[in-house]
């Protein structure tokens, strides 16, 4: 009976985690020419010079669902209705506000069934720098009908930033 009961828990929890993880959305590469149309540009970030925690999405206008960044309002600006590559030049111009930043990353943001819901235009820095180029972690899930999209620096980067980079204290 307690074997039953064991793996009922078990089935349970993997039942519930993998519906928790099935409103993510994935992240595929893109290139300028996949973008038309309009978007919704969400600029995050970048509220001080040489601010690390920087993203640009396009959340397509038209698409089922709102982005919005689980953040204070004062950390990002949205822009409604921008032209396609508009969008693109203003968010690669954007992610540009570090003194360490070597190139943007323009990717895909797709859901479950693969329809492309936006794109995600990052920052990749110098890797000697921090130790690698992306340094920024973005979690985009569907939840009560939006897209919350929360956004922070890797650990090893907070952890980097915070002890100025001494590894080695007393």
């Amino acid at each position: 009976m307690r074997m039953i009961f064991f793996f009922s828990i078990v089935i349970f929890a993997l039942a519930a985690g993998s519906c928790a993880l099935g409103n993510r959305l994935d992240m595929k590469t893109a290139a300028d020419s996949d973008l038309a149309g309009s978007f919704d540009l969400i600029l995050y970030g970048c509220t001080y010079h040489n601010d690390l925690e920087t993203i640009a999405i396009l959340a397509k206008e038209d698409g089922p669902y709102v982005f919005e960044p689980y953040a204070p309002d004062y950390n990002y600006l949205v822009i409604k209705g921008v032209p396609a590559r508009e969008a693109l030049d203003q968010a690669q111009k954007f992610v540009n506000c570090h003194n360490a930043f070597r190139r943007a990353q323009l990717s895909r943001l797709v859901d479950a069934k693969g329809d492309t819901l936006g794109f995600e235009v990052r920052p990749l820095y110098l890797p000697f720098v921090y130790g690698i180029d992306d340094a920024i972690s973005a979690d985009y899930r569907i939840e009560d009908g939006k897209v919350v999209v929360k956004i922070r620096l890797l650990p090893s980067v907070e952890r980097m930033l915070s002890d100025g980079g001494s590894h080695d204290k007393d």
